[in-house]
């Protein structure tokens, strides 16, 4: 008599653990939170250099919105560096008209990781007018 309980209280311990966990597990994280935490990552890690914007282009893929992709290019250590940032949703702290080429801009980049780099954040601009 004494086993079967113990097995109807493993059931119901074994079935609100499963309830617990379909409640309360996360939503998977999409692309622009991925994008969202690595700019703030960078920006509160992140070491500052001299850099030159190159391009403003959009791009315009499979059936999605467009993104607006910002190219600059800087020098760490002697390396010589060319990234893009997509800035389609940062659009409301630059000013997309004023980014010409050869437009000097300070650059926010990961010191392990120098090719992972910033121009603009929600917190820091580097663009200069």
């Amino acid at each position: 008599m004494i086993p079967f309980r113990l097995y109807e209280f493993f059931l119901a311990g074994v079935g609100v653990a499963l309830i617990a966990y379909l409640l309360l597990k996360r939503k998977p994280k999409t692309p622009e939170d991925h994008e969202r935490e690595r700019r703030a990552w960078i920006d509160q890690h992140g070491r500052i250099t001299d850099g030159t914007v190159i391009d403003v282009q959009e791009i315009r893929s499979d059936g999605r919105k467009p993104a607006t992709m910002l190219i600059f290019q800087y020098d760490v250590a002697g390396v010589s560096y060319e990234a893009s940032q997509d800035v389609t949703y940062l659009r409301q702290w630059i000013n997309l008209q004023s980014c010409r080429l050869g437009l000097p801009t300070s650059v926010r980049y990961d010191p392990q990781n120098p090719g992972n780099s910033i121009v603009v954040s929600e917190r820091w601009m580097g663009l200069r007018q």
